[in-house]
Parts: structure tokens; sequence; C-alpha cells
């Protein structure tokens, strides 16, 4: 894909060198517990109350660690995030409807938003709540070397369907807790039609290259229900769906790619 480097967003919000405490919350603690954490606090001089709060906790100063490889994936994610985000300005601006710019969080290992408390493993994610995305991007590694689905238009993808969720909850179209897994599927292969949708408009712009198609694609198609429920378990239950199966996710992203168009992703 081609991409320019610039100025890094301004809706990045990089907590790679914090730490996220996850925790009870004070609010489940009482008067007599919070009472007892700030005695703690006194005597060992240890900041008890900030490990139930969920708050992040900055590490300490050059604790973060980092190479100029991971930097200029930063430098693309960032590029990624506002060419989608202003390409769906437009859309809905010509639409007649107004766009709010969403927030994306690096993090590593964990984050804290408001949605909960996630870790790495559970992948990135669009809290509607805080209506920020969410990414260590240690993700893209396992998207390669695990699921088999290399290249930064397929990075691009995973970041083009998190932003899809967020056109979904400025349209109204999005529940934070979908009542059945079909209903959650729908939402799901929207989203990947969303981005679909992205892709078609870079396209147009000439930014696309040789094989992108097929990496969007292949990385569509890399995290579909049926594909992770047999690499984990070896077999495959349809009623455990949330995502949709890899030809369904596949599919859906075609359309969008195909069509460019918001109608041709009524799933």
């Amino acid at each position: 894909m081609r991409w320019n480097l610039g100025p890094r967003s301004q809706n990045l919000e990089d907590r790679r060198g914090q730490r996220a405490l996850g925790g009870l919350g004070i609010g489940r603690l009482g008067v007599g517990g919070v009472v007892l954490l700030l005695v703690l606090s006194l005597v060992f001089k240890r900041d008890f109350l900030s490990l139930v709060s969920g708050a992040s906790e900055a590490a300490p100063a050059g604790a973060l660690e980092t190479t100029p490889d991971e930097e200029r994936l930063v430098d693309f994610v960032s590029f990624v995030f506002d060419t989608t985000q202003g390409t769906w300005a437009g859309i809905l601006r010509q639409a007649g409807a107004q766009y709010r710019d969403a927030k994306l969080v690096l993090f590593r290992d964990a984050a804290q938003s408001a949605c909960g408390f996630a870790e790495a493993v559970t992948g990135p994610f669009y809290c509607p709540a805080d209506q920020k995305v969410y990414i260590d991007l240690g993700f893209y590694d396992e998207l390669h070397r695990r699921f088999g689905a290399p290249g930064d238009f397929a990075q691009a993808y995973v970041l083009a369907h998190e932003v899809g969720h967020h056109v979904q909850n400025l349209l109204g179209l999005m529940r934070s807790r979908p009542s059945s897994n079909d209903q959650s599927v729908r939402t799901e292969l929207q989203a990947d039609c969303f981005a679909g949708i992205w892709g078609h408009y870079m396209a147009r712009e000439g930014l696309l290259e040789a094989g992108d198609v097929e990496e969007g694609l292949g990385a569509a198609a890399a995290v579909g229900d049926d594909r992770l429920q047999r690499m984990s378990t070896g077999t495959v239950s349809p009623d455990a769906f949330t995502h949709g199966t890899s030809a369904q996710r596949e599919a859906w992203f075609r359309r969008g790619l195909e069509s460019g168009r918001v109608q041709s992703c009524q799933t």
C-alpha cells in the first residue's frame, strides 16, 4: 500500500509506555475498605488505591523500549487511521450526517478502557463507551505468523474494521451487548463491509498496489470463526460464532471493496 510519512495523528493516544492495572474498583470496597487502603498506603508509602481503581499507571521514564521498525509501524497505523476517518467523514457529509473522530490507543500487554480491562490476547477492539480503538501492535506479528495473513493492507484492514464499528456506533447501528450470536455476527460482517468501503476509496485514490486486495481478503478469511475454532479446538461449533465464517468475512469485505456504497452493507 502506498502511504506518506507525515505528522502522527492528533487522534493517536500512545500508551505503550504505561502499564494498565486492572482492579475491583473503589466503589466496590466501601468506606472501610478505602480507609484501610489509605492506611496501608501511608504505612508502606505505596499507592494501594491505584491497584484497585482500574487506572493506568505510567511506567518509569525511559522504560519504553522500541525499534525503528515499530516506530515505522506506528507511523503507518497513524496514516491508515486518519485516512479511514477522513474517508468516512466525507461519506457521512455527503449523506447529510456529521462524523465524530474516534481515538486510536496503542498499548502493550493490557489496557484499561471505558468498556473494561482488556489484555492483548483479546486482539484489537473498539469501545463504544469512550469511542476509542485499542490495539497492541504485537497483534500484527500474530496476524502474520499464527494466522498466515501478512502484508500492510492486511494490517490496514484490521484498523478499518474497528473504525467500521465506530461508524456503526455513530449511525446507531451498534449495540454494546448484542442479544444473540446471530446479531453479533451481522454486526461484525457489516464492519468488514465498511472496511471494504474504505479500501474502495483507497483504490480510487491510487494508493493500492498489486497484491493489496488479496492481502485484505486473506486477513478477513484468517479471522473467521470456523478457522479460529478449528485452530484452537479442532472442531467447529456454528452456534458459538460471533464474527462469521472465513467465507462470510471475505465475502462482505469484498462487497464493500467492489461497491464502495453503504447501502451494500445491509447484513
